[in-house]
């Protein structure tokens, strides 16, 4: 089912098996956008979980609004590597513009935010969604989350990198200079202010050639304590471990501090974070 070159999550594998299943019990037996929509109401973990408790949209309604608008439009059908089933144009529409946020957050894997967002933008659920629920959709599922992750019992994964290690003074402006130039001019000056202390809570991860290809840090975000981040690796260096040695790097010593959580804040790819330390996300409050 997964294309050569998309790199889908887990969540979003099992939203596309799903959307397909929609697609088949449908009258015209052909993937629609809104099958995607359908079968993200089937995650109930996450802010999709979130959306699910907040939004008012029922499953069952829609579907029959969907198969009664099916059998009153024409479809122009087509097909994709990463289909197993007919598409509509409309679906490589709402893929091609899912697939530019991702770029657009310079990430490597396609995930329900993308999709979401794409879903909306494309104006693909006006037909079948209220705007309330839209604008719901919008601030619970495709925007980054605050994260929380319980270090009452942790423990330190036996599989991580060993290229990683907490910095050091001479490591400032090399770090700084990485961190602008891979990630955001906010992020630098988080970097450049945790140096006013004797030993910034950072780690910093290197490759074989001894080059920097990634950070992370906890409390050092405004001050903020059991507050971890940022983190981020180098595109190139992605998908290779490097993230998840970082992070377990700074959990195990809030955990040696005696931090009973970890807020992990604005977590874009939350699926890393749910499997990566069983984090889960803090629910909106407001909107």
């Amino acid at each position: 089912m997964n294309s050569p070159t998309i790199k889908l999550t887990k969540r979003m594998l099992r939203i596309i098996k799903n959307a397909e299943k929609e697609a088949s019990s449908s009258p015209l037996k052909l993937l629609l956008p809104i099958h995607f929509l359908l079968a993200c109401l089937k995650e109930k973990e996450g802010a999709l979980g979130e959306i699910v408790l907040k939004c008012t949209i029922d499953e069952a309604s829609l579907r029959t609004l969907v198969n009664d608008f099916d059998q009153k439009s024409e479809k122009k059908v087509t097909s994709h590597s990463l289909f197993s089933v007919p598409v509509s144009n409309d679906v490589l529409t709402v893929l091609e513009q899912a697939i530019c946020y991702m770029q657009n957050y310079n990430q490597v894997y396609l995930n329900e935010g993308h999709l979401l967002k794409a879903l909306i933008k494309t104006n693909m659920l006006g037909e079948f969604v209220s705007e309330e629920d839209m604008k719901l959709i919008l601030k619970l599922g495709t925007t980054s989350r605050d994260m929380v992750t319980h270090l009452h019992i942790y423990n330190f994964p036996e599989a991580i990198s060993t290229n990683i290690r907490r910095v050091n003074r001479d490591d400032k402006n090399k770090l700084i200079h990485f961190v602008e130039s891979h990630f955001s001019q906010e992020w630098s000056e988080t970097i450049e202010g945790a140096f006013l202390n004797t030993t910034p809570s950072i780690y910093v991860a290197f490759d074989d050639k001894g080059d920097l290809v990634g950070f992370a840090g906890f409390d050092i975000y405004q001050n903020k304590k059991c507050y971890f981040g940022p983190m981020g690796v180098a595109k190139s260096n992605r998908v290779k471990g490097i993230g998840y040695s970082l992070l377990h790097h700074c959990l195990k010593e809030m955990y040696d501090m005696g931090y009973e959580y970890a807020i992990i804040g604005g977590a874009g790819p939350i699926e890393f974070y749910e499997q990566a330390c069983h984090a889960v996300v803090i629910p909106a409050t407001s909107f």
